[in-house]
């Protein structure tokens, strides 16, 4: 007997704002897998009580050594407001100051548009197509890599 497909879709249109963000942390070094399990409780602790704006979020493996997450936020305000309060924060001063052997990445995509950092990564993501650009004064933030992008597209049409 056949089994059928059952078929599911999702109405979105309560979250016209919904950002998706795919982060991933890539152990280099010994040293690395500790950094990353300390950033890996972290996470568990925003997950047991999420922060306003945080619909969803998923953990997974891209391989043996790279780890997965994938957030939904309501809005990029929601999520600009948890990158600069605490914890967050001070877990990403703390590894600009010293990565601790793992590389980082995160890739944001919304309705305005997707931007995308890298941080002591091999190309991954739209890093292995898309040409690069360094993540200084007007590339400097989520907001302002996708503001910059909607208005080139603006300009080019």
């Amino acid at each position: 007997m056949q089994a059928m497909v059952e078929r599911r879709s999702v109405d979105l249109s309560g979250y016209p704002d919904l950002v998706m963000v795919l982060l991933g942390m890539r152990i280099r070094s010994v040293r690395g897998l500790f950094s990353t399990l300390r950033v890996g409780r972290g996470l568990a602790a925003i997950q047991r009580d999420p922060p306003e704006g945080l619909l969803g979020h998923d953990n997974f493996l891209w391989s043996l050594n790279h780890v997965g997450i994938r957030q939904y936020w309501r809005d990029l305000e929601s999520l600009e407001r948890f990158t600069r309060s605490e914890p967050h924060s001070r877990w990403w001063k703390s590894f600009l100051r010293d990565n601790g052997g793992a590389g980082f990445w995160h890739e944001a995509y919304s309705r305005n548009g997707i931007e995308a950092v890298y941080l002591d990564m091999r190309p991954t993501g739209l890093a292995r197509f898309a040409p690069e650009r360094a993540p200084v004064g007007p590339f400097m933030s989520t907001r302002e890599r996708l503001d910059r992008d909607r208005a080139a597209v603006r300009v080019e049409a």
